[in-house]
């Protein structure tokens, strides 16, 4: 229940729980103060009552962000910095992109955790996970794309939808070879799978990821080594797909098997190829716009679950690039 007189909204925060209340202000009132630097207000909270101060339309951002956080405490959520953010970046609009509540919100549940979407975009890209067998999220680092297919693709092993999980990158970075790198394959390939290893460690447990790798159940490769190859029951992910040539998206999408789901996921405004190659992605988005049974997400700044400031620099770049092409 909330009024607004003059900037000062008056909120009630229900239902009036201590451990709810003491997860939604943080450690020495920290969430708080992200809420109050970030909308340009200040935060009064008196046990379940708070009161905003400042501009209207900015204690109504506040208020709509602090209702969101609240209700997640109350539903046992842990708030971090990165829920903060994504609230942050929800409410920043005047009309947020929050989830519609006549939407389904699509949760993943894997064995560590519970996991939510923090944006519109997100819970679309999940949606279509649900749908289709093939999907393509395109958008800049931060949106959640990859930690969001290894989850799903943690869930569909966990319940036996699928026998086993590929991870794919392409060898390229910043250009870099496989060559210069010490090791065999697989510690050569390794350091290009961090992000993708980093959300299994917290999904299934570093133990559980050692014994799927030594079962073959979960399988890291470099994208070269599927030619020739038809993957069934698998759930293949393919991380920064900017980086990939027209040829080989073509190879990718033409491993699957049955049973099998396949991700590509990359960032067409990062990419590590040598000039004079095309990056596959941007190929490829418009060889199967219109094919049925592909979906395809587009993430944009907005979902940017990181530092604030990367937000503002992914912005940066794109109105520089506007302005210079």
């Amino acid at each position: 229940m909330q009024g607004i007189n003059k900037g000062v909204t008056q909120l009630k925060l229900e239902p009036a729980n201590t451990n709810s209340l003491k997860a939604f202000v943080g450690e020495l009132n920290g969430n708080i103060k992200l809420l109050e630097k970030a909308f340009g207000v200040k935060i009064f909270q008196n046990g379940n009552r708070v009161s905003i101060s400042g501009n209207k339309i900015d204690t109504q951002k506040a208020s709509n962000a602090i209702n969101s956080l609240y209700s997640l405490t109350v539903q046992g959520v842990e708030i971090s910095k990165e829920i903060i953010q994504m609230e942050i970046n929800n409410n920043e609009e005047i009309e947020p992109l929050e989830i519609a509540p006549d939407d389904i919100e699509h949760v993943i549940k894997v064995p560590k955790r519970v996991i939510r979407p923090r944006s519109k975009n997100q819970n679309d890209y999940l949606s279509k996970m649900n749908n289709f067998e093939i999907n393509i999220g395109v958008g800049p680092a931060g949106t959640g794309k990859t930690y969001l297919a290894v989850a799903k693709a943690v869930e569909m092993l966990v319940t036996e939808q699928v026998k086993k999980i590929i991870l794919i990158r392409p060898a390229v970075e910043a250009g870099e070879k496989l060559g210069f790198l010490p090791g065999d394959l697989s510690q050569k390939v390794d350091p290009y799978l961090r992000p993708l290893y980093d959300a299994l460690y917290e999904m299934l447990g570093f133990e559980q990821v050692v014994r799927l790798l030594e079962k073959e159940i979960l399988e890291v490769a470099p994208l070269a080594y599927l030619r020739g190859r038809t993957l069934n029951d698998a759930f293949i992910i393919m991380d920064e797909s900017q980086n990939a040539t027209i040829d080989q998206i073509k190879m990718f999408v033409t491993r699957m098997g049955f049973g099998s789901y396949a991700i590509i996921n990359g960032d067409i405004t990062q990419i590590d190829l040598p000039k004079n190659i095309d990056s596959g992605l941007g190929h490829v988005l418009k060889v199967l716009e219109g094919v049925e049974g592909i979906g395809f997400t587009f993430f944009n700044s907005k979902d940017i679950v990181r530092h604030p400031l990367v937000r503002k620099i992914v912005d940066a770049y794109e109105s520089f690039d506007i302005e210079h092409n």
